[in-house]
């Protein structure tokens, strides 16, 4: 079987973007998985965070699919949600489009550049659930915010939501950052535990000033990644809930891989998060693939140049993380 792909990322969060729409690929759900282990591996030709399938809707414009690299499926993917929203919106020579998603069908819209030729994407993140059986969490208590997890920490405070995969997210001060606790309740929350039973993405989030926080998040499925775009919207709504920043204005959301921008809308106490940022291609590559031996050769590979003005909007967000970490 022989795939074309293109190979993009939403800061640093990369992803092999499978296109159905005008290729006419169809497959089963046991060889998305299969292509996720065998293609995101990242001791091989490729490597990535998951694999994006872009599929025909009956609903929207074109639907959208996320399987993790282990093999797992994603409710959600707001990194992933732009670059499936630059495929479909070149594909089809649209500025706005609307994306069928697992859970919720989801406004995407061509944005002004975060810098000069960063092609730019914004994504509707939503809904978002606090009730605890979302996730799910098994406590007893309908809701969490801003509580303690003795069997998680006795130090940290948590905020549990579903934007609507699950996020688990803490506010810490820069200390708290550089010491391997995160690692730690992050694997004890995704291995074999009686809290979470179908795992749930972890972020630890520094206020930096009014306007900007910084967040690290391990991600279900993936482990630490340079950035997760459902957690940073997640992290958003936290902020604004702490009192951090304001619902209705653009905050400034610096990760590991860059910087995006997320606004908090809430009407009638429901929530619901616009999430801007890069859509940057990588390249493009064909693969010939056996999935019956887990095997797959690289048949061609084409590079883009975008990567290289990213690195300028990348290493903006390094200098500024440098004076306030």
């Amino acid at each position: 079987m022989q795939i074309e792909l293109i190979k993009g990322h939403g800061s640093g969060n990369d992803f092999l973007i499978i296109d159905e729409l005008t290729n006419g690929y169809s497959f089963s759900e046991s060889e998305r998985a299969n292509l996720a282990r065998l293609l995101c591996n990242r001791q091989s030709d490729l490597g990535a965070d998951g694999i994006l399938f872009v599929m025909k809707s009956d609903r929207a414009r074109a639907r959208m699919r996320v399987f993790n690299a282990d093999g797992s499926e994603a409710s959600m993917c707001g990194n992933g949600l732009r670059l499936v929203a630059r495929v479909v919106c070149e594909q089809f020579g649209l500025t706005e489009a609307i994306i069928e998603t697992m859970k919720a069908n989801l406004k995407v819209s061509k944005q002004e550049d975060l810098i000069h030729d960063v092609q730019t994407y914004q994504v509707e993140i939503s809904p978002v659930l606090f009730e605890l059986k979302a996730l799910p969490l098994n406590l007893n208590k309908p809701t969490l915010f801003n509580e303690r997890i003795a069997e998680l920490s006795e130090e940290l405070r948590f905020t549990a939501l579903a934007v609507p995969n699950p996020h688990l997210i803490t506010i810490v001060e820069t200390d708290q950052l550089q010491i391997n606790i995160q690692r730690q309740l992050s694997e004890k929350v995704n291995g074999p535990n009686a809290l979470f039973p179908d795992g749930v993405n972890v972020s630890f989030v520094k206020p930096l000033q009014k306007g900007s926080i910084y967040v690290r998040t391990f991600e279900r499925g993936v482990g630490f990644t340079n950035a997760c775009g459902t957690a940073m919207s997640a992290s958003s709504v936290v902020s604004c809930l702490s009192g951090l920043n304001e619902n209705e204005k653009v905050i400034d959301v610096y990760n590991n891989g860059g910087r995006v921008q997320c606004v908090v809308h809430e009407f009638e106490g429901k929530y619901s998060i616009d999430l801007i940022g890069n859509a940057t291609y990588l390249y493009k590559a064909s693969v010939m693939i056996n999935l019956e031996d887990a095997t797959f050769s690289l048949i061609s590979r084409e590079e883009f140049s975008e990567q290289e003005t990213y690195k300028l909007l990348e290493s903006e967000a390094g200098q500024f993380l440098e004076k306030m970490l």
